[in-house]
């Protein structure tokens, strides 16, 4: 115990030169954050972008590397740390897989940049946004995917399949048939949203016809 405290005072006691450094070191780590919040951010392809999110991503890393910088000296502080964190339990759901990559990416950072490897946190922050803007761009479609819903007369069905069929991707997710016509719901993917809702319009039979954002799980 006495062991313990004492480190906790040997940590206070900084010179000027070591506050330079710590106010340096979260610098970093925050524009590191904010690089990591900018990937994030131009390769979101979800219904609805969170910006809390990537706040949550800038704070990480920001906020780890300061806690890294004051125990990776001490094995009694490093024990507290790991301690008091395992008793935290984090409620939030994340909805995309990829999102808890980000929070890795993050943290690690922060470890990196609290542990004084500049060098290698600048060849990781900058290998691995590359990678994310190489993977994004080859699994990437060229097409938005939307829900097409449409309600139209039986007699147009025909024509409007016709049409949707010149697309690269078509699947239908629903279909209900009522005395006032037909209400049917497709997964699509298109470049030129509005000119395809007004191809369909222009069928004589189409009633009403919408997009809507969606995030499809297929590759």
């Amino acid at each position: 115990m006495k062991t313990i405290i004492a480190d906790i005072f040997q940590a206070n006691t900084v010179s000027t030169t070591s506050w330079i450094n710590v106010l340096f070191m979260i610098a970093l780590a925050f524009v590191v954050g904010l690089f990591v919040y900018w990937v994030y951010k131009n390769n979101y392809r979800g219904v609805m972008f969170s910006s809390n999110f990537g706040l949550t991503l800038v704070l990480m890393t920001t906020i780890t590397a300061p806690v890294v910088m004051c125990i990776k000296d001490s094995l009694q502080l490093s024990m507290g740390m790991v301690g008091a964190l395992s008793i935290v339990r984090f409620r939030t759901a994340v909805k995309d897989p990829l999102d808890t990559a980000y929070m890795f990416w993050a943290l690690t950072m922060g470890i990196l940049i609290g542990a004084g490897q500049y060098i290698l946190a600048a060849l990781t922050v900058a290998a691995i946004g590359a990678l994310i803007f190489l993977l994004r761009r080859i699994t990437s479609k060229g097409a938005d995917s939307y829900l097409l819903v449409m309600r139209l007369s039986q007699n147009a069905e025909s024509s409007a399949s016709q049409l949707m069929r010149q697309l690269k991707f078509m699947k239908l997710k629903s279909k209900t048939i009522t005395g006032n016509g037909v209400e049917v719901t497709y997964e699509v993917r298109v470049e030129k949203t509005e000119a395809f809702l007004n191809k369909l319009l222009s069928i004589n039979g189409v009633h009403e016809a919408s997009l809507i954002a969606y995030q499809s799980e297929t590759i």
